[in-house]
């Protein structure tokens, strides 16, 4: 059964943290005022985005059946899951923390670990917007190989993270091959 409320070791951590901050306040109070001031605004952003975010992410939760989750992004759809994840993560010009409920989302509507996993990948560091711009300031060549060894990347680490959750994580469910 799990209690209700702060636990000790929630309470140790919070100390701690609050202690690190005061410390750094009394040797840096400019930088921890700097630190406190972005982090302000940083977190006005987000909460102006945050309600969209969740109002599109319930949408999609109602509109999207986890059958069709299944078919193109599930644990056994092999080079289709992840040509679909490639393609899905280009698309979008958010911020990546809007990538993150996406992808629990997904996991939720059985998404295989390794297709979310290049979803996050892939919306991180290559999106459609970006690459035009990139070919603009750094050239087609560059653009390029860093797409292409970027895309290499994010698949292997995906298909290792699987590899090693089906092992020994206890949060994702898989299936079992067909």
């Amino acid at each position: 059964m799990k209690k209700e409320g702060i636990n000790i070791k929630q309470l140790i951590k919070i100390l701690i943290l609050a202690l690190i901050i005061a410390v750094l306040f009394h040797y840096y109070p400019e930088n921890v005022e700097r630190g406190v001031i972005i982090s302000r605004d940083y977190g006005l952003k987000m909460i102006s985005i945050l309600p969209a975010v969740l109002i599109l992410m319930g949408l999609v939760d109602v509109w999207v059946p986890e059958k069709l989750i299944k078919k193109y992004l599930g644990q056994n759809t092999g080079f289709k899951g992840i040509i679909t994840a490639i393609i899905l993560g280009t698309l979008p010009t958010g911020p990546m923390y809007v990538a993150f409920p996406i992808a629990g989302e997904l996991l939720r509507k059985k998404a295989g670990l390794k297709n979310v996993i290049i979803f996050l990948g892939v919306w991180a560091s290559l999106k459609i917007p970006q690459i035009g711009v990139e070919i603009q300031f750094l050239g087609l060549k560059f653009t390029t190989l860093r797409f292409a060894l970027t895309l290499l990347s994010v698949i292997s680490i995906g298909i290792i993270i699987e590899l090693m959750c089906k092992k020994r994580c206890k949060y994702v469910q898989f299936e079992e091959s067909q």
